[in-house]
């Protein structure tokens, strides 16, 4: 397997805070359009960027795949399951595909370096261990009409007995390919990827303007 040393650059925690510093996130440029879009008490939407995304192939069930779920804190076990530890969470993308989420910092030294120990995990064995951190940002839609902006142009069924908090499945928002979290029973992670983010974010904000007339109950 390749040598995955971090770069001197990577490792010492002033150059680590100061390239933090120098990123802008893909929708950074619509924080102030979120903010401004956001109903209180009824829907808002935010980015949570530079989170760390991994992507893995690997068969569960084999020794690689054990050792991956050690790392992770759990593989889900079938289509729409989410698993996860302390230390980050892990997305179903498909029988052998999957998708990890962890904070920001996971990413570094100073957050124990999460990519580095999964491409440890995998070691020579079959499969694939993939940063993808810069593929995609994620937006949060939370609130008692989240579900409703999301009903204007997704297709999944998202009544909380078909899709209730902690599912996520692959889909299309407002014909943009993304994954669909749902995070707690009026949140949603939302990860499209980063060359969509404008349209998408500017989607989902000409899809909550309906909640701020004074008429909607």
């Amino acid at each position: 397997m390749a040598e995955t040393a971090l770069p001197a650059e990577t490792s010492n925690p002033a150059n680590i805070d100061k390239l933090r510093g120098a990123r802008r996130s893909p929708a950074s440029h619509l924080s102030e359009n979120f903010a401004s879009g956001s109903v209180a008490g009824t829907v808002a939407l935010k980015e949570i960027p530079f989170q760390t995304m991994v992507g893995i192939r690997v068969d569960r069930d084999s020794d690689a795949g054990r050792r991956l779920a050690s790392v992770t804190g759990g593989l889900p076990a079938a289509c729409g399951e989410v698993a996860g530890g302390e230390r980050a969470t892990t997305l179903w993308l498909g029988p052998d595909e999957f998708l990890v989420v962890a904070p920001e910092t996971a990413h570094d030294s100073l957050g124990g370096d999460l990519v580095r120990a999964l491409f440890e995990a995998l070691g020579d064995a079959p499969g694939q261990v993939v940063d993808l951190s810069a593929n995609r940002t994620t937006f949060e839609l939370s609130g008692i009409r989240a579900k409703d902006v999301l009903e204007k142009s997704c297709s999944l069924d998202l009544h909380p007995r078909a899709f209730h908090a902690g599912t996520a499945l692959t889909t299309e928002i407002g014909n943009i390919p993304a994954v669909l979290w749902k995070t707690g029973e009026e949140s949603f992670r939302i990860f499209p990827r980063a060359s969509f983010a404008d349209f998408l974010g500017r989607w989902l904000l000409d899809g909550m303007k309906e909640f701020a007339s004074p008429e909607v109950p």
